[in-house]
């Protein structure tokens, strides 16, 4: 049985990037399974939204699993991801941002800006937020049951 599920997705702007940083972690580790919900190809007339979509609504169903989207700015594919139930998608540019977010926002989607990143960095990101563990005592429970209030 897998630990975990990453699933990765991006536009245009973070078409070669995602598929660079794809090759680097699809076999990080026996049992983690690297998934690429898309684009197939790159096309630059591509919206952000669909792949944003894809990754959020996987990882809202799969609580062992983690999302990775990138756009130009990251912005983007950070709103879209966030209107889905279940999800919880922070934009990062260092690996201290991501286990932030994992930690103290419980987040479970990374979003990187592929104009600002490099591969490299973005590796150290993404395993940077996939080792890092949520802070469940009281405190941070009560926020975050806050934001699921209306």
């Amino acid at each position: 049985m897998h630990e975990y599920h990453i699933y990765m997705g991006a536009d245009h702007r973070g078409f070669e990037k995602k598929e660079a940083l794809f090759e680097l972690i699809k076999d990080c580790h026996e049992n983690v399974i690297v998934e690429d919900l898309g684009y197939e190809e790159y096309n630059e007339g591509d919206d952000f939204n669909d792949p944003a979509k894809a990754v959020a609504k996987a990882v809202s169903g799969d609580e062992h699993s983690f999302g990775v989207l990138m756009c130009g700015s990251g912005q983007g594919v950070c709103i879209q991801a966030n209107r889905i139930k279940g999800a919880r998608a922070v934009r990062v540019k260092t690996p201290e941002d991501a286990v932030s977010g994992r930690e103290h926002d419980w987040a479970n989607i990374v979003c990187m800006p592929a104009d600002e990143l490099s591969v490299e960095e973005m590796e150290k990101i993404v395993k940077a937020f996939c080792h890092a563990k949520i802070l469940d005592d009281e405190r941070h429970q009560r926020r975050m049951r806050k934001l699921e209030e209306e």
